[in-house]
């Protein structure tokens, strides 16, 4: 669509038309606030372009709760592939009356001096009052530096060009990465027939079921993902930690790496260094399954002890016994054996284009709730913006709620304190702010 933005204002202007935005939207519209969804490809892209053939959620489909938007299908115990989550944010924006335009790309964002925001798009140069960031985390697939090590004739490539085995030459391949993706391309492949290397790191596992329910149905109830991060001590570990490995692939089903091993997939600890046509791993294959089989139990301890103080009827379950054991020792790979790599090894972000001086050191966004210390620019879809669920289909609704407050109240402006370079801001307790009956 040819959009031509020249000049144009809107009190909010919302950059992201993946969940967050549309989210951030509904909740705008329902409150009457002017504001227009800048989306440099098409609205839900990211599930489109992104995602793998057979790839699904692994939350069940009841925590799709998207403002004004519940989970209406016929299956919300199951796992919505990703057709089908593509359809779902179709569905979404024909719901409303999204001020959305597509193929529009901001390329930088400037505070003007008298208050608000200026805005340089593919569209042109537009103003806004208030500027949500709703870009989400995964601006950038990152590949590590040791992968020009590799010989020339092997296939490369990152999870998030990954779609089917048939993608990748006939051949053993290498499966850098053990978060959600890496886990579960390793599984695609795995279960294709193909000969899987995978090259495991720390992130955690959960179990699928425990005790008569979805683990996530526990969690639910007990108020896990309801937590605010400001309750963790170790809340900046907490943000960036990695997610736990569990499938909702036919119907969803836990994913055991032992399992995998025992049924021919072979196993390696973090891949260290390429060298001359040989690939090291480090020796902490044992350490690494171990601590997440130990947090997979841990989770399952808390499920007991939440159904022994509220006194529930569920069904006894028996306790993990590990499959598999890794041999002693590091373990090499020869280059010649695979022809293929997919390093599922993460996505880093690209905020240079906003040119407001609200990040750390490391290139975060300071925020509290999504709230920076620039007077009207927030951040939303980030994950543990603010709980579990933020930027998530079950958690975004109420980030995109608090901020719409925040909106409507005028974002009274914080205190800002600069500590060594850095924006510290502190803000009125959330229940001082009383929003107007109407907006400007």
């Amino acid at each position: 669509m040819n959009f031509q933005l020249d000049g144009l204002h809107r009190p909010v202007i919302v950059v992201g038309g993946g969940q967050a935005g549309l989210s951030m939207s509904r909740c705008l519209t329902e409150a009457g606030v002017g504001h227009l969804v800048l989306e440099r490809e098409r609205a839900g892209h990211e599930w489109r372009a992104r995602r793998w053939d057979s790839f699904c959620l692994v939350t069940p489909n009841w925590q799709c709760r998207l403002p004004g938007f519940p989970y209406r299908g016929e299956d919300p115990e199951g796992f919505m592939v990703r057709d089908e989550i593509v359809a779902y944010l179709q569905e979404y924006v024909r719901s409303f009356d999204v001020p959305l335009a597509e193929g529009v790309e901001a390329t930088r964002l400037r505070q003007l001096p008298g208050g608000g925001f200026r805005l340089t798009t593919t569209a042109g140069e537009l103003t806004a009052d208030h500027v949500v960031l709703a870009t989400g985390p995964y601006q950038v697939p990152l590949t590590p530096r040791l992968a020009e090590r590799l010989p020339d004739d092997v296939v490369q490539l990152h999870s998030s060009a990954y779609r089917n085995p048939a993608q990748l030459p006939e051949g053993e391949v290498l499966v850098v990465g053990t978060g959600q993706s890496g886990c579960q391309i390793a599984e695609d492949l795995h279960l294709a027939g193909r000969r899987v290397h995978l090259a495991v790191g720390s992130a955690p596992r959960v179990a699928r079921r425990y005790r008569g329910r979805d683990v996530v149905a526990w969690l639910d109830d007990m108020g896990y993902y309801a937590r605010g991060i400001e309750e963790f001590a170790d809340a900046d570990a907490v943000r960036f930690r990695a997610n736990h490995y569990v499938t909702g692939r036919d119907g969803g089903h836990d994913l055991d790496l032992r399992a995998f091993a025992r049924d021919g997939m072979q196993l390696y600890g973090r891949l260290t260094e390429v060298r001359r046509g040989e690939l090291a791993f480090a020796d902490d294959l044992r350490r690494n399954l171990d601590a997440a089989d130990a947090v997979s139990e841990g989770i399952k301890d808390s499920v007991d002890q939440y159904i022994a103080a509220q006194g529930l009827d569920a069904p006894e379950e028996a306790r993990y016994v590990p499959v598999w054991s890794p041999p002693e020792g590091p373990r090499t790979l020869d280059a010649a054996r695979i022809s293929a790599v997919v390093w599922s090894t993460g996505y880093g972000r690209d905020h240079r284009w906003i040119d407001v001086p609200v990040f750390d050191g490391k290139g975060y966004p300071t925020h509290r709730r999504g709230v920076t210390s620039c007077p009207g620019l927030f951040f939303l879809g980030l994950p543990w913006q603010h709980t579990w669920g933020s930027g998530r289909f079950c958690g975004v609704a109420a980030d995109a709620e608090y901020l719409a407050r925040r909106i409507l109240a005028g974002e009274r402006a914080a205190d800002v304190r600069w500590i060594s370079g850095t924006p510290v801001a502190t803000y009125p307790r959330d229940e001082d702010w009383v929003a107007p009956r109407t907006v400007a």
